[in-house]
């Protein structure tokens, strides 16, 4: 097989990406999947009576499954029943379709958009079809359809994720914590509940808008006399004085300058023999063996940033190291030990402040 011809049968599922997944989701959205677990051995004209859709669409919207495997179709009775997808538990498709779910609402309508994005370093999606100026971590508080897609998306990622995180890193006994970017105080939370260190104070750092939120999470969660708030911006100044800092979730979102910018405040933050511990998506080292890189481009650059995305273990040791950090620990989740379906291993990076 010539170059241009494995070139060319690349580009073809490129071509065929977007419309195998919204054929795929969409079986499940009707009902088609359900009915076929609960009635296995059904027409198209017994499905699409009870889906509410034509059953010639129904046959037509089947023909990928049975082709992949998904569903079984049999010639002799014009039925279906699942295939492959009887042997996936309730759990793992409840993972699955949140996700899904997710690249629906927040992705596949936004990338529409992805090279404007890229000149403009903007999100240009969600201006085009929202209205919104800014980042989609601020259009969640005012669309619900995209807060509702992403964060169930979320939840499922942090159910396995901050359990890992602290099982991984160090919090000595008696110290000062601070939650960089910690929003409104739930990853403090977790923080003070996950590690099994006594006496520590963990300090959430935000915009001063989100003060009043943290706050009443704190009290509902009856932890106030272990953790505070603080309010300013993580690209100016940082509180000082802290002997670990945490940032989950952040520096994947800028481009490198910015996440220097970070990183250099953090180094300030901490007393001397501080350590700053680091949680975000990360691309294998082998790119052949990220699936990241098929999905972060286009999620940061063109649905919720207009900038940022992941970058390697060894791309941020050496970011850490040219702000003064000594990295003690970069370590990335094994995706042969998480589920089949993964799209992203997440990293820990630990780095110390000597000086």
């Amino acid at each position: 097989m010539t170059t241009a011809h494995r070139m060319l049968d690349q580009l073809r599922e490129y071509m065929l990406g977007p419309t195998r997944f919204m054929n795929v989701l969409s079986c499940f959205e009707l009902g088609i999947i359900d009915e076929l677990r609960r009635n296995p051995g059904s027409t198209a004209v017994e499905l699409g009576a009870v889906v509410g859709a034509r059953p010639d669409a129904v046959e037509q919207l089947l023909h990928l499954p049975v082709k992949d495997g998904l569903v079984a179709y049999d010639v002799e009775t014009g039925t279906y029943l699942l295939d492959g997808l009887a042997a996936v538990g309730d759990e793992d498709l409840h993972r699955v379709l949140a996700i899904m779910n997710a690249t629906k609402m927040v992705v596949l309508r936004q990338s529409f958009y992805l090279t404007e994005s890229v000149r403009t370093a903007t999100t240009v999606g969600l201006k085009t079809l929202y209205g919104h100026d800014g980042n989609l971590y601020e259009a969640l508080e005012e669309h619900r359809d995209l807060r509702d897609a992403w964060a169930t998306m979320m939840d499922t990622v942090t159910a396995h994720i901050d359990p890992w995180f602290f099982d991984n890193i160090d919090i000595p006994p008696g110290s000062k914590v601070l939650d960089l970017a910690g929003n409104t105080g739930l990853g403090a939370i977790l923080a003070y509940r996950l590690t099994s260190a006594p006496n520590v104070h963990v300090t959430t750092f935000d915009l001063p808008e989100k003060q009043a939120e943290c706050l009443m999470n704190f009290k509902a969660a009856d932890l106030e006399q272990h953790c505070s708030f603080i309010g300013g911006d993580a690209f100016h100044a940082v509180p000082k004085g802290f002997d670990v800092v945490l940032i989950k979730h952040f520096v994947d979102m800028f481009d490198k300058n910015q996440v220097l910018t970070v990183l250099r405040n953090a180094y300030q933050a901490l007393n001397p023999g501080g350590t700053l511990h680091i949680l975000g998506p990360v691309y294998s080292e082998n790119l052949e063996e990220s699936y990241g890189a098929d999905f972060f481009p286009t999620y940061f650059l063109g649905c919720t940033m207009g900038q940022g995305g992941p970058q390697k273990l060894s791309t941020y040791r050496r970011w850490l190291q040219s702000c003064g950090f000594s990295v003690t620990k970069a370590i990335a989740q094994d995706l042969a030990e998480m589920p089949a379906d993964a799209l992203v291993a997440h990293g820990i990076l630990s780095a110390t402040k000597f000086a």
